[in-house]
């Protein structure tokens, strides 16, 4: 495996200092964040469908400081219903083209969620059983069926139309994909190209052991984010897992997004991928840093050493 980073985390540099500072930490690759939720100006796929010399500028200085590109990443949700889920289908399209365009094989986005019924107006994490109250399973079945199946029958077809081999979507809450079993539901339908970005940050608060779920996973497992989260003592025996505080609400919450090491040890991130290596997987594995209980750099730093001590090679 080999080690890459999401540039959101550096998106307040400039595209040259944000791939000076790559190079300064130690990592061979960069997933590439644009459109979606990502703030990072880096690289916009429309923008660079748009003017082919600032995409072969872009793509010169990467390769100048011996960099590749891991992945490129839309985190986004193309099944939202109202205006934001036609942006980031528009997004997402433009990114797996741009990807088609300069040979990377990887998309990393999200699988989206949509409202549960015909004329909602909002996306409905739908987390409670299938078969109660009654209306449950009709909602399930038009998410699923009526919603999401077409949409990914079209991305799966965009992709193999221009050269991209395999989508892998994170395992993230409030999307209709966030555990193994979710993606095999989705896989089974559209087809071995879905697979998973296996995040063991999120698999953590949702109760989850992420060396199992790669287990599960095997060769469903299409990208590795490095990323850890803190279980709160005392907190979340009282309160439970399920946190809606403010992520910079670091003291007060059940779980935090912590560096890699400061929730899990280095003994637990050895067997972990250790396991994911074990079971066919043997590409990148992106550091995407989200710890709001130290500074940035401290937590980057902190996180590279981790899993520059720990990932299988």
């Amino acid at each position: 495996m080999k080690l890459s980073i999401c540039t959101d985390v550096m998106g307040n540099l400039s595209f040259t200092d944000m791939l000076d500072k790559c190079v300064e930490l130690g990592v061979e690759g960069i997933e590439m964040t644009g459109g979606g939720w990502s703030r990072a100006p880096h690289f916009h796929a429309d923008e660079l469908l748009e003017d082919k010399g600032l995409l072969k500028t872009k793509l010169k200085e990467i390769e100048a400081r011996g960099l590749e590109i891991a992945a490129l990443n839309c985190s986004a949700n193309p099944l939202d219903p109202g205006e934001m889920g036609k942006r980031h289908r528009k997004e997402m399209e433009q990114t797996i083209r741009l990807a088609g365009e300069i040979g990377v094989k990887t998309i990393v986005t999200m699988s989206g969620l949509p409202e549960a019924a015909p004329g909602d107006t909002v996306p409905n994490w739908l987390v409670y059983t299938k078969s109660w109250p009654e209306e449950m399973p009709e909602r399930d079945r038009y998410q699923w069926e009526d919603r999401a199946f077409p949409l990914w029958h079209d991305l799966v077809k965009l992709a193999r139309e221009v050269g991209v081999e395999r989508y892998a979507l994170e395992n993230f809450s409030a999307m209709l994909v966030w555990n193994p079993e979710t993606l095999f539901r989705l896989r089974k339908e559209v087809g071995p190209s879905v697979g998973m970005n296996l995040d063991p940050s999120h698999l953590f608060w949702k109760g989850a052991d992420p060396i199992a779920s790669a287990r599960a996973l095997g060769s469903a497992i299409h990208h590795c984010h490095g990323k850890d989260t803190r279980i709160e003592r005392g907190l979340a025996d009282v309160n439970g897992l399920l946190e809606l505080k403010d992520v910079t609400d670091v003291a007060n919450r059940s779980w935090n997004y912590v560096a890699v090491g400061a929730g899990h040890d280095l003994q637990w991130w050895k067997e972990f991928f250790s396991v994911v290596r074990m079971v066919g997987y043997n590409g990148w594995v992106s550091l995407e840093m989200e710890d709001f209980t130290m500074s940035t750099d401290a937590g980057i730093q902190s996180s590279i050493d981790a899993l520059q001590a720990t990932i299988s090679r």
